[in-house]
């Protein structure tokens, strides 16, 4: 079943992207007056197909479902009509011809900036930008954070959300440059931080960027009472109830369940005393954590759940919202941030900065859309949004073969006051096909690599 949901997620975004895409140049192409011959969602064989309109297109759908093509009367077999040749793609200007293959891109870019400023509009419920806790030795705790803190502002701009942290975090990071974090600590004073992240890492292998800082999400203040415990565990040979109220370990008040887990995973395989409240009566019992498999470094356990209240972490919940003019200049703001850090990756990708582990592939991106479709519509359409200027950015890149690949040769074309010639071309297209071929060969090799990771 949740394969099921992965697949019609994905299959279903890409053909929203695609449809979108498409419709971008055949729109354009219809106004400059081009006449068009067929619009397919897929490539290959087409398995349905209907003409509509004055020009009779046919409107296919075809097997190959990763993709999809708008084609002209000029790439049609037997030739065009005298009567239709100034309405072929050929016989447009330069300025046309160029509007035309910016348009499918453009339509990305456009749909991204609609999905955020409906987004804004409506307001998203997003975490706060609040420190969680800080890890022991690390850049965050070098720099002063403490857990509790609230960030305002990065580098001079106001924040709203755990996301804008993050985001922030990675962008500093891909620079190689400190940021600096307003921050308002748990008693109220206001701080000010420098946090250096030449060390920090975008890589798929690394841990998130927040984590190889040392800085925690905030966690629900949920109280110390059990809700359940796990058949055989430590908790259960000690005598544990669901109902019991966690007051202190090793004679360390635990006002929070957080705080009762943090003090049992430091003491693995480490008799403890755990102090608490039954029915009104408080109650000792000494009991050993067991080690977590695997863990690294080691932590332990004694399996209880918590009892989570219904309002549970809304505490560390934010409402994200703006007016209708706010929400188009933070939507503008947000595609613009995206497509600029997706081409610096590209980047440092060709300069070998980044590592060519994070090209991702269809399984990747599959992948992602069942987890944002699972999680709930509002993650679902920020996914797409966020594919969408993936595609529009591939797709402006100087490829032959790609919308990009055509403007480099309308270029050339301007510069020489003649088109290039159908060998160049034809050359072009073979560079392109080879490029994207061990682009996507790559993408396929990650994408098998994240699902079966080999040692190490």
């Amino acid at each position: 079943m949740k394969l099921l949901q992965t697949v019609l997620s994905f299959v279903f975004a890409l053909g929203i992207l695609v449809l979108i895409h498409e419709l971008g140049h055949y729109l354009v192409a219809r106004w400059c007056g081009v006449k068009v011959a067929r619009f397919s969602l897929g490539f290959g064989k087409v398995v349905w197909s209907r003409r509509f309109g004055a020009d009779q297109t046919e409107w296919a759908i075809s097997a190959l479902p990763l993709g999809g093509y708008v084609s002209w009367i000029d790439d049609q077999e037997g030739g065009v009509a005298p009567a239709e040749q100034h309405r072929t793609f050929q016989s447009q200007s330069l300025a046309s011809r160029a509007m035309i293959v910016t348009a499918g891109p453009l339509a990305n870019f456009l749909l991204a900036i609609v999905v955020y400023w409906a987004l804004f509009l409506v307001g998203t419920t997003e975490l706060a930008p609040v420190v969680g806790q800080i890890k022991s030795g690390s850049i965050a705790e070098r720099a002063g954070l403490v857990s509790g803190e609230r960030i305002a502002k990065v580098n001079g701009e106001a924040i709203q959300s755990w996301t804008d942290l993050r985001w922030a975090v990675m962008e500093g990071a891909l620079d190689g440059r400190a940021i600096t974090l307003d921050a308002r600590s748990p008693s109220g004073a206001q701080v000010l931080h420098e946090l250096p992240l030449g060390d920090v890492k975008i890589d798929d292998r690394q841990p998130d960027p927040m984590a190889q800082l040392g800085i925690e999400m905030p966690v629900p203040k949920l109280p110390p009472v059990v809700a359940e415990v796990v058949k055989g565990s430590v908790a259960e040979r000690a005598g544990v109830l669901p109902g019991d109220e966690m007051l202190s370990v090793d004679g360390v008040a635990v006002p929070y369940f957080h705080e009762f887990a943090a003090a049992v995973a430091r003491k693995p395989g480490q008799e403890i005393e755990v102090m608490l409240r039954r029915q009104g009566k408080e109650l000792s019992l000494r009991m050993t954590p067991e080690a977590v498999k695997d863990a690294k470094p080691a932590r332990g356990r004694i399996g209880i759940a918590p009892k989570i209240p219904a309002d549970a972490g809304r505490e560390n919940l934010v409402k994200v919202s703006y007016g209708p003019l706010g929400a188009i200049s933070h939507a503008l703001s947000q595609t613009w941030a995206t497509t600029t850090f997706s081409l610096k990756v590209m980047w440092r990708m060709v300069t070998g900065e980044v590592s060519l582990r994070n090209v991702s592939g269809p399984i990747t991106i599959a992948d992602y859309a069942g987890k944002s479709a699972e999680a709930g519509l509002e993650p679902y359409i920020t996914f797409i949004a966020l594919i969408s200027i993936s595609l529009g950015v591939l797709n402006l890149l100087p490829v032959p073969i790609l919308d990009g690949g055509y403007l480099l040769y309308y270029v050339v074309e301007f510069i020489r006051g003649k088109p290039v010639s159908e060998r160049f071309m034809l050359l072009g297209q073979n560079v392109g096909i080879a490029l994207l071929g061990g682009l996507m060969l790559l993408a396929f090799f990650n994408d098998i690599n994240r699902q079966f990771p080999g040692p190490g």
